[in-house]
């Protein structure tokens, strides 16, 4: 079982930059591939972000490419997501996800854990 527990979320100016971590249990952490999701008011949740055990693979999708960097902390049991040049278009509720058997990163169903969520929002 892994509880994840999200934070870093808040109110940005656009052009601005934040930090989420996303905190979690278990002494299997580094075996999980760990994701981010986000999801606006009235949209379905999106995948961010991604990255495998090891740290050196990673995931993105397009709108995110360049401003947006997932990492992982492994002895911390701590994943990461620095977000830069914040548009507010990238306003949601931001959901760190555990799974291990992922196969397809940008598939919500392919995680097993989520956490409660944190809220970004960009002010224009």
């Amino acid at each position: 079982q892994v509880q994840l527990v999200e934070s870093g979320g808040g109110l940005v100016q656009a052009g601005g930059s934040l930090r989420l971590s996303c905190a979690a249990s278990g002494r299997t952490f580094s075996r999980y591939v760990m994701g981010w999701f986000r999801q606006a008011p009235g949209k379905e949740r999106e995948f961010v972000a991604a990255i495998r055990w090891s740290g050196i693979r990673t995931y993105y999708t397009d709108s995110v490419k360049g401003r947006f960097t997932i990492s992982r902390d492994n002895a911390k049991n701590t994943v990461y997501l620095q977000m830069n040049s914040l548009e507010p278009e990238d306003t949601a509720v931001y959901y760190c996800a555990a799974g291990d058997l992922v196969v397809v990163p940008g598939k919500p169903a392919e995680y097993n854990y989520w956490g409660q969520g944190t809220q970004v929002t960009v002010s224009s």
